[in-house]
């Protein structure tokens, strides 16, 4: 896959040239396999467009299939959002963080413009209950729970859809789509006033999804012509908000409003579409089947992409606010930070199954402490405050090379993700088993540009990811942390000093493995001084690292290392 580097140039302008390789998998080839008319049945038809060299799970097919796209770098991807009535929890968050990462590898990493749109359901039979049980308008709750879960995907760093459209603002043309699929002879309206779509009307084509064939269908009027035919329009009830229409007053029912939403920003032909596995069926199954007869086009969306549950450990349940087994993303916030919840994200496949418990977080939290702590030493190291055996340049160069191939070929196939952090996290490792720390290196050779290359690299692939945590602020004084990093720097080196004073051997020599007969008796309480501020230190986010007579340091944010004393620390006492 490295070995087609053949648009090196337009590359490195999108990441410095950091991922010239994840750019070579972009063929740009046109393939094409006629119009989507000529498409008929369940079979799924490989779409015409351009080849990315990417492969993706295809919910459509139940394999993966290679990504083709109707124009040249650029995806259509249209997704369902939440239904605000209440908070939103983690089972949203995983879902919605999920499929944000897989859009920032298409964009960031393989220079495809993706055009997302969202639809808010902010009218429906759970926001007219709660409206109900608060005594206020469902126009209200909509509001109040809208906001609340965008400021919720801000707080996860998620990025925004080009577009958010709510059903409630798009009403006159679910009308208008309602009487197009009426036309073309797939729907029906019933004397009450409802309005069905015709399943029999679609022949063998309704079923694409498992257990779509053998379901019963959804509740509703007697005067259904098949069990499975579900609600395009419904009449209104008393107390229950309306909108005038051609079958008298009623609202939308609970499929219609993505077809028409997503048909009114991409047209009748939509690359990729997103949601959780359990909206699989029968929500997409029936949006396929109504974006089909109006379009009347055999293949509407080319690309299915679901995401597995969030469970809590130990259950069986997905998360969910009817089950009331959920955590608030407000409240999970109080504990972790986004990144580490991406990083959770991160070490399993978009479409699996997760089970959220803390020990998983813990997991979460130290794979980013290691690198953390890497890109700290590494650091220290180029700045020359960390004396390191002589380092095997060649190999980690190699290194280097092998990880940006591997995590390029991971991502590629069907965004696995795990693999590529298992390779950052290897080329971690390999830099780590290099920084061995001397206490005298006079005269021996450095290698900082390399570390210095590791360092751009793993921050880079990070920010792919959406994870900020490791940015460091460089500059004193540009915030209150600029200035605490400042007062730390001169502490630890005024600590250093003491230490050397403190270590200096009777003999004129400086140990860093302090043997006290060759120490002077009166300076070892100065060590035990320095052993005891380093050890206050560290619940309140300062680590220091004493490496032989030389100190480093670390703010971890407040927050108490898991890692403890770490295995190369020199003990002064």
């Amino acid at each position: 896959m490295c070995r087609y580097l053949r648009s090196v140039l337009w590359k490195a302008k999108l990441l410095r040239g950091v991922f010239n390789t994840a750019q070579s998998v972009n063929s740009d080839k046109f393939i094409s396999n006629g119009p989507c008319s000529s498409v008929s049945g369940k079979k799924w038809v490989r779409p015409s467009g351009f080849a990315t060299g990417l492969k993706t799970f295809n919910s459509l097919t139940k394999q993966k299939e290679p990504l083709i796209l109707e124009r040249e770098r650029v995806a259509t991807w249209y997704s369902c959002g939440p239904t605000v009535y209440d908070h939103a929890h983690l089972g949203h968050a995983c879902s919605y963080v999920r499929f944000d990462i897989l859009q920032r590898i298409l964009s960031r990493l393989f220079g495809i413009t993706v055009i997302h749109a969202m639809v808010i359901t902010d009218i429906d039979d759970k926001i007219i209950k709660r409206s109900w049980e608060d005594n206020v308008s469902p126009t209200t709750i909509a509001t109040v729970y809208e906001d609340e879960f965008k400021r919720d995907m801000l707080s996860l760093k998620v990025i925004p859809p080009a577009v958010y459209l709510r059903v409630t603002e798009n009403v006159h043309h679910i009308v208008a789509f309602i009487e197009g699929i009426i036309k073309n002879g797939h729907a029906y309206a019933t004397k009450e006033g409802d309005v069905y779509f015709d399943i029999q009307s679609i022949g063998d084509r309704y079923g694409k999804f498992v257990g779509a064939v053998n379901s019963q269908g959804e509740p509703g009027s007697t005067n259904k012509r098949d069990s499975r035919d579900f609600a395009l329009w419904k009449q209104s009830k008393p107390q229950e908000p309306y909108w005038e229409s051609p079958w008298g007053r009623g609202r939308p029912g609970w499929h219609i409003e993505c077809s028409t939403i997503a048909s009114s920003v991409f047209g009748s032909q939509l690359d990729i579409h997103s949601g959780g596995i359990d909206l699989a069926f029968p929500h997409h199954e029936n949006e396929v089947a109504q974006s089909e007869a109006y379009h009347q086009c055999g293949q509407w969306a080319n690309y299915f992409l679901h995401s597995g549950h969030l469970h809590l450990k130990g259950s069986a349940e997905k998360m969910s606010k009817s089950l009331k087994n959920y955590v608030t993303i407000k409240d999970f916030l109080q504990s972790y930070s986004a990144s580490e919840f991406r990083m959770f994200c991160l070490l399993t496949k978009y479409r699996s199954a997760i089970d959220y418990s803390e020990s998983s977080m813990l997991e979460a939290r130290t794979s980013l402490g290691t690198i953390s702590t890497f890109i700290h030493d590494a650091k220290a190291y180029i700045k020359g405050q960390l004396q390191c055996t002589p380092v095997q340049e060649a190999v980690l160069w190699e290194r280097l090379a092998e990880t940006k191939c591997s995590v390029v070929k991971a991502l590629a196939d069907d965004f696995d993700t795990p693999r590529a952090i298992s390779a950052v996290m290897n080329l971690v490792y390999h830099g780590n088993c290099q920084l061995q720390p001397v206490s005298k290196s006079e005269g021996v050779a450095r290698s900082p540009a390399v570390f210095g290359a590791m360092v751009s690299y793993i921050r880079d692939i990070l920010d792919v990811f959406g994870i900020d945590l490791l940015h460091i602020k460089e500059a004193d004084g540009v915030s209150s942390c600029g200035s605490l990093e400042g007062i730390v720097e001169k502490l630890t080196h005024f600590r250093s000093e003491v230490r050397a004073f403190a270590l200096a051997r009777q003999d004129g020599t400086i140990t860093g493995s302090p043997n006290k007969l060759g120490l002077y008796p009166e300076r070892i309480p100065l060590l035990k001084a320095c052993d005891i501020l380093r050890s206050e230190l560290a619940p309140l986010g300062v680590l220091i690292k004493d490496r032989g007579a030389t100190s480093t340091w670390e703010l971890t944010e407040g927050k108490p290392s898991q890692r403890g004393q770490d295995k190369d620390q020199e003990t002064s006492s």
